[in-house]
């Protein structure tokens, strides 16, 4: 088939749209609609000048995501004396996959010249998953545990790194994924806290009306997901087409979790009705957004305090991460 928009030969067919691109094409509009999403979430606040300009901490796994949000970042803001960018890497202690992944991060941001920071399970914690997923004493998913201490160490090392927002390479798949997860638990305060976090537009101090008040309380940074309106299929087609130093292989652990059954329904769902998820995240856009309004005008959100054993906000006694750190035996 022929490109519809120049008659070159189309290396893609997007069914929720009908159109067949070139490769030209292709890679114009996955990078058209990271910067709309840019613009139409408010990422670069009017008052950013160079004098004074905005840190954004890219969270770099070495994945195709990562990978290509950074890619197209820096591609737009790397002569913007308004932005900086700063990729963080996490090494979660997992044999092989994450040592081969991490070679990926460090390849791409030596290529664009950027600072490159890498943390790890072991340094923070003193655990790996590898020996986690052994243990697991709370009989969970292996991706339950990591979430815990990757949004942790993601969130703690933001703010050292004086981010003003933490970006991270959640593509269209994988906010719909998230949107129906949270529908089948009937989860609402979740849902509020995904829009204010990530959904919801920035506003002139960056953040929406929950997050705002949060951040007062613990200095939380804002995160933004400039990659949600792009399929994750158009994603590793556009880190082939450009020959980035992307590892596309799944982790070894992550099998068997809840997430996963929600991916293969989508699936399911988006090649007998294209356009599936487009739907699925307009939708749950506007019920989130409610959600969180709502929330917003009740006396019952949570009050954040401090954690008894690390002192992390958290409106428990005891932080999740560090409930979790108890169970194997280890400290933060």
């Amino acid at each position: 088939m022929d490109c519809d928009k120049c008659g070159e030969p189309a290396v893609v067919h997007a069914a929720y749209s009908g159109l067949h691109t070139c490769e030209s094409h292709f890679r114009r509009s996955v990078e058209k609609r990271v910067r709309r999403r840019v613009r139409e979430d408010s990422l670069v606040p009017d008052d950013a000048t160079p004098a004074d300009p905005e840190t954004w901490v890219v969270g770099l796994s070495g994945g195709k995501d990562s990978v290509v949000l950074t890619q197209v970042l820096q591609d737009t803001f790397a002569e913007d004396p308004r932005i900086s960018l700063v990729a963080l890497s996490i090494h979660e202690g997992i044999e092989g996959y994450r040592d081969e992944s991490l070679a990926a991060c460090e390849a791409l941001t030596a290529d664009l010249d950027l600072r490159h920071e890498v943390i790890s399970y072991a340094e923070e914690f003193g655990v790996r998953m590898d020996d986690v997923v052994a243990e697991d004493p709370e009989n969970m998913a292996a991706c339950a545990y990591c979430g815990v201490f990757r949004r942790d160490v993601l969130e703690r090392y933001a703010e050292r790194l004086g981010a003003d927002k933490l970006l991270t390479g959640h593509n269209l798949d994988d906010e719909a994924q998230t949107a129906l997860m949270n529908v089948f638990e009937g989860d609402v305060a979740q849902m509020a806290s995904h829009f204010d976090a990530s959904l919801g537009p920035f506003e002139p101090t960056g953040e929406g009306p929950t997050e705002r008040a949060r951040r007062e309380q613990d200095h939380h940074v804002p995160r933004a997901k400039p990659l949600r309106d792009v399929p994750e299929k158009e994603v590793a087609l556009y880190a082939h087409l450009r020959d980035l130093p992307a590892h596309i292989t799944e982790c070894p652990h992550a099998e068997g979790a809840y997430r996963g059954e929600i991916r293969e329904l989508l699936l399911e769902m988006e090649e007998r009705h294209p356009g599936t998820r487009h739907s699925v995240m307009a939708g749950y856009e506007k019920l989130a957004a409610l959600a969180a309004a709502a929330l917003d005008d009740t006396e019952d959100d949570p009050d954040f305090g401090s954690c008894d054993e690390c002192g992390a906000p958290t409106a428990r006694e005891v932080c999740r991460k560090c409930g979790l750190l108890d169970a194997l035996g280890a400290s933060a």
